[in-house]
């Protein structure tokens, strides 16, 4: 039938369609995994692996540094001879059965909390890295107004749930360094904050730096997780005084680790990947079990960091195919034990070009596909750790975005489909721009990026022709100029200030090792 004024479909306007607009409902803040985990190895192997490090622990044992954390683990039923503990079987199965497998960790406001489970999805920028780099100020070791900055920007962006320690701010002091980091956080960021385990003093501070500031008693902060640690293995089978001490402090007073095997194959572990995996298994399974030995039902994550070495120069490699099959095998692990667990993105590459994007990408799919309740390293991380760049946080925030987009999920109602308000208003050889459907939803439906581009060549050309890093660098620089912080009690900010010059005065508290 031919189309006539009396059959013709109303098409509302843009006016009257603003009246009723299509509200995208994405929370960044609250992620869940949309994809379903995947798998390197079968069942029976990964029940190999897991026995197999179990094994390790019971026959090769752990080197423990501390002499603390050997008598609670030889108080807790593990062989010791010297250094060496030689962890058993069933001490593992009972650390693993008293472990939390939910853990909710809390922010500076209750929206900023983080459930910490499997299914959910947490992202954390780049951490740890001893240099910074812009394309204004190029590289350079990590100073104060770096940890200040990134700070910032991670705040930022609501993909981000959890704080990292971005860069090392070099030109503090190490013994008031953390007094710094600490109150940096608290003063930028409402978001869950991380704290090094250096020593007990610092993590004592921090502790009660974070209380104070939050307002939190101590009975309330000795149940609920304020903040959090990576606690690293010194593979192969090796835990170090630090952060032996740093288990035993977090798990003591209810704030979570993250249990975190180094392990690169080739270097620190096995060549292959199910072997370096097996390793970092039984290396997590040991520190886990330490914390419940502290404290039964202490919050603790399972984590791994595993990818291979470059064997012409024995560099880190990350975002190769080893890294992935790695990750996909952590998270079936991490499963056996059905704790909440962390695994990590990064990049080798030198600068933000396309081997930066192509590997941390890599990186980042084989933890979305492996199941990863926490993703590490998942914006800005450059030459292996070395470096954390400002424009690619920003690229990468491009790229989280796109995947809280898409834990969403597509819906398909009869709104979704549109026979009514789409399909059949326009004919055939039509256009969709004026339906009712999309007149409701054009300004929402689609995600709205933040540094990439659209344009097509001619309007790209007439804007200046700037790539993504030219672009990523005017966002940051935005962002910082907005300086978007939370409102501060001036009260407990002045308590917090007046904290740190009495522990400086009294000398502040080096690190420990």
């Amino acid at each position: 039938m031919a189309e006539t004024k009396a059959n013709r479909p109303r098409r509302r306007g843009r006016a009257e369609a603003k009246a009723a607009p299509f509200e995208r409902k994405t929370n960044y803040r609250n992620l869940k995994n949309p994809f379903p985990p995947m798998k390197v190895f079968s069942d029976d192997q990964i029940e190999n692996m897991h026995e197999t490090a179990l094994r390790t622990l019971e026959e090769l044992g752990m080197r423990v540094l501390l002499p603390e954390a050997i008598a609670i683990f030889k108080a807790g039923g593990a062989r010791v001879v010297g250094d060496m503990v030689y962890i058993g079987r069933e001490m593992v199965a009972a650390a693993l059965a008293s472990a939390p497998k939910s853990i909710v960790g809390r922010g500076g406001a209750s929206e900023r909390d983080v459930t910490l489970e499997l299914g959910s999805l947490v992202f954390q920028p780049g951490a740890g890295a001893p240099n910074a780099t812009d394309l204004v100020r190029g590289r350079r070791p990590g100073s104060a107004r770096d940890f200040i900055e990134y700070t910032k920007i991670a705040h930022h962006y609501d993909v981000f749930q959890m704080m990292s320690p971005s860069v090392e701010p070099q030109d503090v002091p190490t013994h008031l360094r953390h007094y710094f980091t600490m109150q940096t956080q608290l003063e930028l960021t409402d978001k869950f904050p991380f704290v090094f385990a250096r020593g007990t003093p610092q993590t004592m501070d921090g502790f009660q730096m974070l209380q104070d500031y939050r307002g939190v008693d101590d009975e309330t902060f000795l149940t609920n997780p304020y903040c959090y640690t990576i606690i690293n293995t010194n593979s192969p089978r090796t835990l170090d005084i630090p952060m032996a001490q740093g288990l035993i402090d977090f798990a003591r007073h209810g704030q979570l680790s993250i249990v975190t095997p180094f392990t690169l194959m080739g270097a620190m572990a096995p060549i292959t990947v199910a072997g370096a995996i097996t390793l970092s298994h039984s290396e997590a399974l040991a520190g886990i079990t330490l914390t419940q030995l502290v404290r039964p039902g202490a919050p603790v994550c399972y984590g791994t960091f595993t990818s291979n070495v470059d064997m012409k120069s024995g560099a880190p490699a990350f975002g190769t195919p080893s890294h992935f099959q790695a990750s996909l095998a952590a998270g079936q692990l991490a499963r056996f034990t059905g704790l909440p667990w962390r695994s990590a993105a990064g990049s080798a590459s030198n600068i933000n070009d396309v081997q930066a994007a192509n590997e941390n990408q890599m990186g980042l799919w084989g933890c979305l596909m492996a199941g990863a309740t926490v993703i590490i390293h998942s914006a800005g991380w450059l030459e292996g750790g070395l470096s954390v760049s400002y424009e690619k946080v920003i690229t990468d925030a491009e790229v989280l975005n796109m995947i809280a987009e898409l834990c969403a999920g597509a819906q398909a109602g009869p709104d979704e489909i549109g026979f009514e308000k789409a399909i059949s208003e326009v004919q055939p050889s039509g256009h969709f721009f004026a339906t009712t459907q999309t007149m409701e939803r054009y300004n929402t439906a689609f995600y709205e990026p933040h540094v990439h581009d659209y344009a097509n060549f001619g309007t790209w050309t007439e804007r200046g022709s700037e790539d993504a890093n030219t672009r990523a660098t005017k966002v940051w620089q935005g962002i910082l100029a907005t300086d978007k912080r939370p409102a501060v009690d001036e009260t407990r900010l002045g308590a917090l200030q007046e904290f740190i010059a009495k522990r400086t005065e009294e000398g502040g508290a080096p690190p420990e090792s």
